[in-house]
């Protein structure tokens, strides 16, 4: 029902196959700044409510063809129409006829004859409740429409909060361990020198004096002198390696949080993804004994423009749903032979200029009766401990909001879930 302006009048349908109980009402009721309408039948009431919605409607039960009951019936089933408050005329007084009224969705019943003064009363009484239903419905959708914004913003909110503490632990982490790496690889390369000299050293000194003291042989028998000899440069490399794989991971974390960037600048999709990858590298293998594969199949794209360190996070929080997805597939099932895999390809689309980005799995999937909801604040399908309802809503935000670009999220045919962006270059 329409809101009622105070200034114009309520507009009430009176439905009567009686002339006389239709002319009689609608003086009255006249007089008393009400808008009348009249139908003579149920299917004139039917036609004057679909063409003009009344504020209210006087309605005998007792009319040929379509009786009052009938006509109740198809407003109540109409959504457009019922909520129209609808008051039976009758000269039937017994309570089956009344309970019938209520059954099919009447809101009061006056008995035939009626006082003028009474059904004057109940008319106000009935759309004076209807007003305050309004007013209520109207109320509940502001309160909704608040608490979504509400919502939105303490989404927004944490997430700048999170972005803001990842920058400065990544920035820690930088200086923390950049120093002592630093001092272990410059010495790295010096220790590797001495330890081939030292060897060698050893080598000329058994070649020189082969018939070494007791002394010597016993302590060369128990040292494994020639085990040494063949593994201390393999054990050499091995730090080298294993040093050169810690300032990888902190290329990744630079990369990620873009540590020496802030604002609107080009950087590259596909080194973005990289360090991503690299980051979330420990969750790839020996997860809950699920080994993830990740084949990418990158394309000649150019570089975007836009925030470089909140796009990674962006693309962080759809690949940690492909890693939960199949964490719950390949658990929940042992017995199946594929390979948990995570897809990324990227390809520049020359007709619309923008940069599509897919990341695909065949994890566990969506539900689709939940694939509408995907990217609400605070919506999540796993529990608790697992997910917060902010991953993909923030990535949604962060590409769609920042970077006018979309986000979508599709079946697979072969099962799991597969994410596309797309970002306009500039």
């Amino acid at each position: 029902m329409k809101t009622q302006d105070k200034n114009i009048p309520s507009d009430i349908l009176i439905v009567d196959d009686k002339l006389e109980n239709i002319r009689f009402l609608s003086d009255y009721l006249s007089k008393h700044n009400y808008q009348v309408r009249k139908a003579i039948n149920g299917k004139a009431a039917l036609t004057a409510v679909r063409t003009i919605k009344p504020d209210l409607i006087l309605l005998d039960i007792n009319m040929p063809e379509m009786g009052g009951y009938e006509v109740c019936e198809c407003l109540k089933n109409d959504p457009i129409t019922s909520s129209i408050p609808i008051i039976f005329l009758s000269a039937g007084s017994e309570i089956d006829d009344k309970l019938k009224a209520f059954e099919v969705g009447g809101i009061d019943y006056i008995t035939k004859p009626f006082q003028l003064e009474e059904v004057l009363v109940r008319i106000k009484t009935q759309l004076k409740i209807k007003s305050l239903q309004t007013e209520l419905e109207s109320r509940n959708q502001q309160l909704e429409t608040t608490l979504s914004l509400l919502q939105k913003t303490q989404a927004e909110l944490i997430q700048k909060e999170k972005l803001v503490n990842s920058g400065r632990i990544a920035a820690g982490i930088s200086h923390e361990i950049n120093n002592p790496l630093s001092f272990i690889l410059c010495n790295l390369n010096p220790a590797h020198e001495y330890s081939h000299k030292l060897v060698n050293l050893v080598k000329l000194y058994r070649q020189t004096f082969p018939d070494a003291t007791p002394e010597i042989k016993d302590f060369i028998d128990d040292f494994e002198l020639e085990f040494i000899n063949s593994d201390f440069t393999k054990v050499i490399d091995s730090m080298y390696k294993g040093a050169e794989r810690i300032r990888a991971v902190i290329q990744a974390i630079h990369v990620f949080s873009r540590l020496d960037q802030s604002g609107i600048k080009p950087f590259s999709v596909h080194e973005s993804i990289d360090s991503t990858l690299m980051t979330l590298s420990s969750q790839f293998e020996n997860q809950e004994y699920v080994n993830i594969s990740i084949v990418k199949n990158y394309g000649n794209i150019p570089e975007a423009k836009g925030y470089a360190n909140i796009l990674n996070q962006a693309i962080m929080n759809i690949i940690q749903n492909s890693i939960d997805a199949l964490i719950a597939e390949f658990n929940w099932d042992q017995e199946i032979k594929t390979k948990p895999t995570i897809w990324i390809q990227s390809k520049f689309l020359t007709d619309v200029n923008k940069i599509m980005i897919s990341i695909k799995d065949n994890g566990i999937g969506i539900d689709k009766k939940y694939q509408d909801r995907i990217f609400e604040p605070f919506f999540t399908t796993k529990s608790s401990q697992k997910g917060t309802g902010l991953g993909l809503y923030t990535s949604y935000q962060i590409i769609t909001d920042l970077h006018n670009g979309s986000l979508k999220y599709q079946d697979c045919s072969e099962g799991g879930s597969e994410f596309i962006i797309e970002l306009p270059i500039e």
